[in-house]
Order: structure tokens, then C-alpha cells, then sequence
């Protein structure tokens, strides 16, 4: 049986992340990291769209709006320090008619009340900056970027190990047992007993929270993102990031194009209900996560409410013609031919009986434990400030 300080279930970001910070307060404290796969960073932290947020979007006070603010500043530092790969290119948010120009002065006060930097430019400045966008008007935020969160994650890994942790891969969880002033956790690879425990377990953190005995009221939803992108002959179309104005009522951002660190134009990404928790292909099926969101009264009222927006998200994952038509909004000159097929992520969403989606991080301590029960986007770009915050609520227990 292993014995630790302190149990980390999840080798992405938000995990490594707080192994990180406990090294930074504690450094005698021991650490191990659980991970069910092969490597860390093999789901959501190493298939999101490697955008460094700023803030903009967030309702001001919100954990999201907080930790995007603090983590961005966090990270950029982290990246310098450690050569990882990152730029502050900039983005554009584009309104491609009058009808979106309300929700985009929108987005631009609540980005000011976050304290993000950004203007309200008209077309001719757009095309300055985005000679092939759409947009009647446009936010230009010169401090959003990107980043590469997989060199991330390899360089929070090495700074755990080079300090005496430990990261236990291919260790699925079974079941999690307290008693006796500590807590075990069963898993694929034997029993790991230590003091405290953190669940960073992502698409499954509902799971494990319901294992060390919380009950959290939403259930974790797989939604899949599927990208194309831009082959290099035609990669001068998108300088930086081209945004849409978002659907107020979804917390989706909507079809962009993205400049990654390594010069690869994605565009994307849609968003539809994958038919498993690790469902990156729309051929993978795993029945039980199915019948589970299938059966959720919450997700029957999200999808009775939203059924015209979801038909559209599968049809365009059907249908790369209605794709296209997508990213056309944000990109006329963009063709078909333009496009090969990209990787997908899956994102877990939470969403409430009630039908809604969990907009915020949610963070739930109880005595030895940290469940970390909702890190959508912008989990990657926070993850270093959501590592300290764990920390923080465990150092009231040390």
C-alpha cells in the first residue's frame, strides 16, 4: 500500500496545478497523483482550444471571472519561467450584424468590470487587424493569447517528481474509504492511503465526489467539440483568434478559428452530445454514460428548451457543407477545400435538475477532502490560481 500526504485524483491541469502550489506552501508535504491513463493531460487539458482567456466573458465577482483574471497572470509568469511555449497575440470578438452589437457592448462592460483590457473598433480596424474577418464592429482584446497547456502539464509533472511526488498512471479509481484521521483511495493499482484527498477527476470528478460521500446536486454531461483546420497553404486567413458573439443563453462560444503555438489554424469548435464520457469520435458509444444523460431530468430540460440549437450542433457535425456555412459568418472567403479534418475534445458540463448549465467553478471541502466538482473553460488558462485556492482550503485543515 502506498502511503502520501496528500491524494490527487486527475493528472491534468486543475491536478498537477495543485500539486504544484502544495509544493510551493508545503514542500515537505508528499504527493501523489492519480491518473487512470497511460500519461497525464490525455483528456480535457490536452484537447482544449490552448487559449490563454482573459476574463472577458465572466460574470464580474464570479469564481470564473476571479480565477481567469489571477490564473492568466499566473500562467504567463509559469510559461516564462519554465519555457513553455506561449504568446500574447490578441483576439477579436465580432459582431457580423446590428442585431449582435447589444450583446457585444455587453461583453465589453462586463470586461471592463473585470478589469480586461479591450476596445470597441470598427470594420476598417478590424480589417487591420483581421484582414478576412466578417464584422460590422468587433472587441479587440490585445491581451488574450495562447498556449501550449501540454507543455504545461510536462513541466508541472517533472517539478512533482523532481520534488519526491509521485504520479500514479494507468490507477483508475474504484472507490474512496475514510475513517481514522485519513483517507484511502482503491484503485487499479492498489490501495493509496494519505491524509488528505483532492478530486480533479474532470468528466468523472461527479463520480469520485459521490465516492468520498458528497452528493452533488448536478450531473456531469459529455459534450464533444470537433475542429477542422486550415491547411498551410491557406493558414494567412486568420492571424491571431476570430470570435463570434456568443449565444448569451449557452455557455458555448461558438465556431472560431484559433492560432495555436505551433502556427496550426483550428477552426471550431461545435458542440453536441457525445454518446460517452470519453467520447471523441462519434463511433464511441459507451451505453451506461448514455442511458445516465439520457435519463437526467436535467438534460431532458435543457434539450426541451434548447432542441433547435442542439439539431443545428449535430447537423453541422454531420454536415461539414453547414459547418462551413458556420465559420462563413465569421470568414466568407472560407471554402470546403480549405478544411481537413481535425482532432475533438469533450467538455464536462454540469448541469442542474433543474435544466440549467453550472455556469461557475464549484469547489466543495469537507473534512479531508476537496471535490472539485464543475472546471469548464477557462479551467486551463485559471488552473494555477484554482491549484493555490485548493490549497488554501486545505491548509485550513494541516
Amino acid at each position: 500500500m502506498n502511503q502520501t500526504d496528500v491524494i490527487i485524483v486527475g493528472g491534468g491541469l486543475v491536478g498537477l496545478a495543485t500539486a504544484y502550489q502544495l509544493i510551493q506552501r508545503f514542500p515537505a508535504t508528499r504527493i501523489t497523483v492519480l491518473e487512470k491513463e497511460a500519461s497525464v493531460a490525455v483528456h480535457q487539458s490536452g484537447s482544449n482550444s490552448g487559449v490563454l482567456h482573459s476574463g472577458i466573458y465572466y460574470k464580474p465577482g464570479s469564481l470564473k471571472a476571479l480565477n481567469c483574471r489571477r490564473g492568466k497572470v499566473a500562467m504567463e509568469a509559469f510559461c516564462q519561467q519554465h519555457g513553455v511555449d506561449y504568446e500574447i497575440c490578441g483576439k477579436v470578438i465580432v459582431a457580423v450584424d446590428e442585431s449582435e452589437l447589444p450583446i457585444l457592448q455587453g461583453i465589453h462592460q462586463r470586461g471592463e468590470k473585470n478589469g480586461v483590457r479591450s476596445t470597441i473598433i470598427d470594420r476598417d480596424r478590424l480589417l487591420e487587424l483581421e484582414p478576412h474577418a466578417a464584422g460590422i464592429q468587433a472587441i479587440h482584446v490585445p491581451e488574450a493569447g495562447i498556449c501550449d497547456f501540454r507543455g504545461v502539464c510536462r513541466k508541472l509533472s517533472e517539478i512533482l517528481l523532481s520534488h519526491g511526488g509521485d504520479i500514479l498512471t494507468t490507477a483508475a479509481v474504484k472507490s474512496i474509504r475514510t475513517g481514522n484521521g485519513e483517507v484511502v483511495a482503491v484503485t487499479s493499482r492498489g490501495d493509496v492511503r494519505g491524509r488528505y484527498l483532492v478530486n480533479c477527476a474532470g468528466l468523472h470528478s461527479d463520480r469520485v465526489a459521490r465516492m468520498t460521500g458528497e452528493n452533488p446536486d448536478s450531473l456531469v454531461v459529455p459534450f464533444r467539440g470537433e475542429y477542422y483546420e486550415l491547411k498551410p497553404e491557406v493558414r494567412h486567413l486568420c492571424r491571431n483568434l476570430i470570435y463570434p458573439v456568443p449565444d448569451p443563453n449557452f455557455p458555448f462560444l461558438g465556431v472560431h478559428f484559433t492560432r495555436m503555438t505551433d502556427g496550426r489554424i483550428e477552426c471550431g469548435p461545435n458542440a453536441v452530445l457525445a454518446f460517452a464520457r470519453e467520447g471523441y469520435r462519434k463511433r464511441d458509444i459507451n451505453v451506461p454514460d448514455l442511458v445516465e444523460a439520457l435519463t437526467y431530468r436535467g438534460f431532458l430540460r435543457l434539450a426541451s428548451r434548447h432542441w433547435r440549437m442542439g439539431f443545428g450542433e449535430m447537423w453541422r457535425s454531420l454536415s461539414k457543407r453547414a459547418f462551413v456555412r458556420a465559420l462563413r459568418r465569421l470568414m466568407p472567403g472560407i471554402r470546403s477545400n480549405h478544411l481537413v479534418t481535425a482532432r475533438a475534445g469533450v467538455r464536462a458540463q454540469a448541469i442542474n435538475p433543474d435544466g440549467s448549465m453550472v455556469d461557475d467553478f464549484v469547489v466543495l471541502a469537507t473534512d479531508r477532502i476537496v471535490n472539485v466538482c464543475n472546471a469548464p473553460s477557462p479551467a486551463a488558462t485559471s488552473s494555477l490560481n484554482i491549484g493555490q485556492a485548493i490549497v488554501d482550503k486545505l491548509s485550513e485543515q494541516f
